[in-house]
């Protein structure tokens, strides 16, 4: 789906039905002017999904877009971070600032990871949500600003309601609409154009020729469940390019987590090369499971006939993964 990492253009990438429906929704959020919630796992593509919002709406032409780590809202100067502060109200303020707040003003405030804030600051922040104002530390005049907020999360925030661990009154003002980014393992089909799209922008960032993925590698990619999801696919493509030595990425230059080192797959040696065999079983198996036992499907990503595979899925002892009517 998504942003291939933080370097690049925002832009959606993907065409499986989730990201389709995920689009459908963008577009519509963006010509209203509400509060949207979020949700999603860590490394889904959450702030890519807010930028899009925010690229395709009027405030792309009037404001900018400004994102906030929650996770580092904490402690004596949350509330300097979030509304700012006058020259001279504590310690160390020697100049005026802003905060995240006004920073925003005119554009997007996206407030990545919501429910890692304490409940001290939710409180005062459900007050800046109601208001669409600040007062900034040392100041005792509100000042207005003209935001759109964007929150996201990959927690449950109605079990943490429910636990009293985030405020009621700040979920249901966060949740006027709510979009969901799908875990990458749900639209695998995304992964081909994902992965390519990937490696061209890091082809660019490093100074490189384009290099293709192999089939093998491909094979291998569309076969791992990503749970990091998209960061972890970019990771892993990555690592990929810094060990490629060739005009193509290799199934040996991923990353022993993706290729299937452990979980029932044959031991990789350091080096990170095994014999063919256990490697041509260990594709073979991992693209069973990705296809959920459908030999047909499974022969069109390995590129080989059906019979071919057929023999091989016999002679390696796999075919308790197949389905039976695929056979």
């Amino acid at each position: 789906m998504a942003g291939v990492c933080s370097v690049f253009a925002p832009a959606i990438v993907g065409g499986s039905d989730g990201t389709r429906e995920m689009c459908t929704l963008i577009d519509a959020l963006a010509r209203h002017d509400c509060t949207v919630l979020i949700r999603g796992e860590s490394g889904s593509g959450k702030e890519l999904a807010a930028r899009q919002v925010h690229a395709r709406s009027p405030r792309r032409a009037s404001g900018p877009f400004v994102p906030v780590d929650c996770t580092t809202l904490g402690g004596t100067l949350f509330e300097s971070q979030l509304f700012g502060h006058v020259r001279g109200a504590f310690t160390g303020a020697q100049t005026s600032t802003l905060g995240f707040f006004r920073a925003a003003d005119g554009g997007t405030l996206f407030l990545d990871e919501i429910g890692e804030l304490e409940l001290p600051v939710q409180a005062k922040l459900l007050r800046c949500i109601q208001e669409r104002a600040v007062v900034p530390v040392g100041q005792t005049t509100p000042v207005r600003a003209d935001i759109r907020m964007i929150a996201a999360t990959h927690r449950d925030l109605g079990e943490m309601v429910r636990r009293g661990t985030f405020r009621e009154d700040l979920f249901y003002r966060l949740n006027v609409a709510c979009l969901h980014v799908p875990p990458l393992r749900q639209r695998k089909d995304d992964i081909p154009l994902l992965a390519t799209t990937a490696l061209a922008e890091l082809c660019d960032l490093y100074a490189r020729p384009h290099v293709r993925v192999s089939p093998a590698a491909m094979n291998g990619l569309c076969a791992y469940d990503w749970p990091g999801n998209v960061r972890e696919l970019v990771n892993a493509v990555e690592h990929a390019l810094v060990f490629c030595t060739g005009d193509e990425l290799r199934l040996c230059d991923l990353p022993s987590s993706v290729r299937g080192e452990g979980a029932g797959g044959a031991p990789l040696r350091a080096e990170g090369i095994v014999p063919l065999r256990d490697a041509e079983r260990e594709l073979i198996r991992r693209t069973l499971r990705a296809t959920r036992g459908n030999q047909s499907r499974a022969a069109a990503l390995l590129d080989v006939e059906r019979h071919r595979l057929h023999r091989r899925i016999v002679k390696y002892g796999l075919q308790d993964l197949t389905h039976p009517r695929s056979h």
